[in-house]
């Protein structure tokens, strides 16, 4: 298998070189293919770019309703003419956990519906009129932007230069066609019947999945269908093709995706290939229907390349019709054919290179995996004082905490560490760095943010590890007095942990800004008063010098513990707008970075 991969672009580099030795004409509308698609990347990252953030912020705003994720497919995939920018935004937002399954696939299916506009344009418009006396001015405009120093002029100057390119590529596949004619008979090799829709529904395939855009492929079909190089029953057929090798592109895009991006693609596949035996299968009234169409918009009779558009869209819409009853149904198949893996060790959840592909889908996937990552910690904290988690949160009062003075077996901080915290929290550090290559402003500044978090978030979970070390010996020992003040230790970290959560539930960031501030003062008045009852005991001579050396280490190590608790909600649970950018000496970052993971 991998010496097939190795051998498909050599193949397909050698076929072009002999095609193009051939023929001057097949060269032409290559390279007309070839403009064209760079037009297209370039459209793509032009908006891409010119959105900052609004496609992002739009899609996450209006994706919570069915009807409201195929519209947003419809209409962004209309006017961007680009179903593979909507894709892979829509994927990189469900593998940072943003959207739902069920509204990425509401969007892959109107963006499939929004793409049929490109063929409607075209045959309506651009075979009618010189596109090259258009292109040309565009570029002109598009690279003098392009080279201002200003983004949002670059941005706007790859749009019209792309744009250009896509006109100058439609001209170049035309001329083609059209001097092939003369020469060259392609519509000789046209083929009837079910034999014929089949053949050529193949043909489209393979021409999206080499080309890896269905926009190209129509361009292609009807250029050629204008030129009288393809029949018209042969060019329904290569649009039905078009649609199901479209899905290459997000399985690719899927590829370094989490479970939920490589379901959108499977629902993406399933779709199309439904779709598409939908139009082979009711063929016959389809065409009835177009003819319909046609005749009461006062079509003419052979004006095959309108009555392929509305083909195109009428089989599109089919689809949506039939499937979208069933997306319940599907999701719950896709969840059976696609479950999540259960591993022992934690592993990220939100991290990957699927969700770079767009700036604030990566600052939101560090944030969703450091609340996880908090979560988890909180865990391994109870854990560490002897607890299990919903006793933290919920059970233990102060009244009754010596009720849990007997350490869980097998609860080894160090061990619960290994397998539940340093994979993900290496993996926000790793990520961190690697996007903040990518990404710049405020953004950048957000993932510092969360990357100091999460650094803080180690050291609290280290200073709980070396209070439980003193702490499993003294509160399954007899000294009553002793095992009083390590109450009052763990008590102050449940504390601690229970007003965090409830910041969680709060929406005002000033309120939960103002009740961490306070918190974190009164924590610093508690820490004064366990250290006076210890010095009280210690002149008491109720405890010996040796606990009390130990337990005003360990208070200290409470101490910290509750302070970089508080630090963490800062940073996690406070809207950024009123933070500022902490952690940036980076000497000291690197040294607790490398204590933590070597500790």
């Amino acid at each position: 298998m991998r010496l097939i991969k190795k051998m498909v672009l050599p193949l397909i580099l050698i076929l072009m070189g002999y095609a193009f030795w051939r023929s001057d004409n097949i060269e032409q509308i290559a390279a007309g293919i070839a403009i064209f698609l760079f037009g297209m990347l370039a459209i793509e990252d032009g908006f891409q770019k010119l959105s900052g953030g609004f496609l992002e912020r739009f899609l996450r705003s209006f994706t919570n309703k069915l009807w409201k994720s195929l519209n947003f497919g419809i209409i962004t995939t209309t006017l961007m003419q680009s179903s593979s920018l909507v894709s892979i935004l829509t994927i990189s937002f469900l593998s940072a956990g943003l959207i739902s399954l069920a509204a990425g696939i509401g969007i892959i299916f109107g963006a499939n519906l929004g793409t049929t506009t490109g063929a409607w344009l075209l045959a309506g418009f651009g075979l009618k009129v010189k596109l090259s006396v258009y292109a040309m001015p565009m570029l002109a405009f598009g690279v003098v932007l392009i080279l201002q120093n200003n983004n949002k002029f670059k941005a706007v100057g790859w749009v019209v230069a792309g744009v250009g390119f896509l006109f100058m590529g439609i001209q170049h596949m035309k001329d083609g066609f059209e001097v092939m004619k003369d020469s060259i008979n392609l519509a000789t090799y046209a083929m009837t019947g079910i034999k014929g829709l089949l053949m050529y529904t193949l043909l489209g395939i393979v021409a999206t999945v080499v080309m890896q855009s269905s926009h190209a492929t129509l361009v292609l079909i009807i250029t050629a269908l204008a030129s009288g190089q393809i029949s018209y029953e042969n060019a329904l057929a290569l649009s039905i093709g078009a649609n199901v090798g479209t899905t290459v592109t997000a399985i690719i895009g899927s590829i370094s995706a989490n479970i939920d991006g490589k379901r959108l693609a499977v629902a993406h596949l399933i779709f199309n290939l439904i779709t598409a035996l939908v139009a082979i299968f009711s063929m016959k009234l389809l065409l009835l229907s177009v003819e319909w169409l046609g005749d009461f918009l006062q079509l003419s009779a052979d004006n095959y390349t309108l009555r392929l558009a509305i083909f195109h869209t009428m089989f599109n819409l089919l689809g949506i019709i039939l499937v979208t009853p069933f997306i319940k149904l599907m999701i719950r198949f896709l969840y059976w054919v696609l479950p999540e893996k259960q591993i022992g060790i934690k592993l990220p959840k939100f991290l990957n290179q699927a969700v770079l592909e767009s700036e604030q889908a990566t600052v939101m996937a560090v944030h969703q995996e450091s609340i996880r990552l908090y979560d988890l910690s909180l865990k391994v904290i109870a854990n560490g004082l002897g607890f299990k988690k919903p006793e933290l949160l919920e059970k233990v009062t102060k009244a009754n905490i010596s009720q849990y003075n007997k350490p869980l077996e097998n609860k080894d901080i160090n061990e619960a560490y290994a397998s539940r915290i340093k994979q993900v929290f290496s993996s926000i550090v790793e990520f961190v760095v690697i996007a903040r290559e990518k990404i710049s402003g405020k953004h950048a500044k957000s993932l510092q943010i969360h990357s100091r978090a999460v650094r803080e978030l180690a050291l609290a979970i280290k200073a709980v590890k070396h209070l439980q070390k003193n702490l499993n010996k003294q509160i399954k020992g007899s000294h009553i007095e002793v095992q009083y003040l390590y109450n009052q230790l763990r008590w102050l970290i449940v504390e601690t942990v229970r007003k965090i959560e409830k910041t969680r539930l709060i929406e005002s960031s000033e309120e939960t800004s103002a009740i961490l501030k306070a918190l974190k003062k009164a924590n610093e008045r508690k820490i004064k008063n366990i250290i006076k009852e210890v010095e009280s005991s210690i002149r008491k001579q109720l405890i010996t010098a040796q606990n009390s050396t130990s337990l005003i280490t360990d208070t200290e190590y409470t101490h910290r513990a509750c302070n970089l608790l508080v630090d963490v909600a800062k940073k996690l649970f406070i809207p950024e707008k009123t933070q500022t950018a902490q952690g940036t000496e980076q000497t000291q970052d690197q040294t607790e970075l490398h204590e933590i993971l070597h500790d």
